[in-house]
């Protein structure tokens, strides 16, 4: 039965689309925690990213990109499994390895591993022939401040060598990287990837719902937002429509007083 339509909310995009992306975070999930979330929310997701090193060590690997596969989700390597292979010579056969296992994309980044931007630039470029690349900039380190230009640059230059997106970076936690250790957001540092790609070439990790709904009031609905909760990606698409307090002003706006 097709779903509700009495509604006016905000435009959205559908799949297969450039914009209002959403990235999951896979920390683990059973085949069955899997195939419950894409029976209910498979339309409102665009990118899965396998996190850390769990793909090296989950034996249910191929069946959950099976079942990525046929609900139209892109499957994505985490960045941390491949920044350790780079870190022991092993970066070639990482990617070998996730071409054979099926993987869409590949995240490319090093904010676990001190590998100079020249080196992320030239593994990207060579992961870009075989996969879907999104590059992350910042570090997972809460210590480490960037200087906002470093961010347009690096942001400017992941481009150019091949990635398809680049995501800010927040971790699970969302308090590093673009935001402070409160979670609020540098806006210094939004400013700045802004200045290195268009909207539509980033995506901005925000775990938290508070985020989520900041990103999208600012940016809009149609804003990529990574990292998001496999449980909260249908509460994302209501932060999306205005169908929430955080953001009812969007479908709201049009009421007549």
């Amino acid at each position: 039965m097709a779903g509700p339509a009495f509604l006016s909310l905000p435009e959205r995009r559908h799949k297969p689309r450039s914009g209002g992306l959403t990235h999951v975070l896979d920390k683990g999930a059973s085949l069955a925690a899997t195939e419950s979330v894409l029976q209910s929310a498979a339309a409102h997701i665009d990118i899965w990213k396998v996190g850390w090193g769990i793909a090296y060590v989950d034996a249910a690997l191929p069946a959950k990109l099976a079942l990525l596969a046929a609900a139209d989700v892109r499957s994505c390597l985490g960045g941390t499994l491949l920044e350790i292979a780079w870190a022991q010579g092993k970066d070639e056969q990482c990617l070998d390895w996730a071409l054979e296992a099926g993987f869409d994309c590949v995240e490319v980044s090093r904010g676990v591993v001190p590998m100079p931007v020249g080196d992320k630039h030239a593994l990207l470029a060579r992961a870009a022939e075989r996969f879907v690349v999104l590059s992350e900039v910042g570090s997972k380190d809460p210590r480490a401040h960037a200087a906002p230009a470093e961010w347009t640059r690096e942001v400017a230059g992941d481009l150019r060598a091949g990635a398809t997106w680049v995501i800010t970076e927040g971790r699970e936690s969302g308090t590093v990287g673009l935001y402070r250790s409160d979670g609020s957001v540098r806006e210094e540092l939004l400013a700045a990837v802004l200045q290195g790609a268009g909207p539509d070439r980033l995506f901005f990790e925000a775990p938290r719902k508070d985020q989520q709904a900041w990103l999208i009031r600012e940016l809009g609905p149609d804003v990529n937002l990574a990292n998001v909760a496999l449980d909260d990606a249908l509460a994302l698409e209501t932060l999306r429509l205005g169908l929430r307090a955080d953001t009812a002003e969007l479908s709201c706006q049009q009421v007549p007083v």
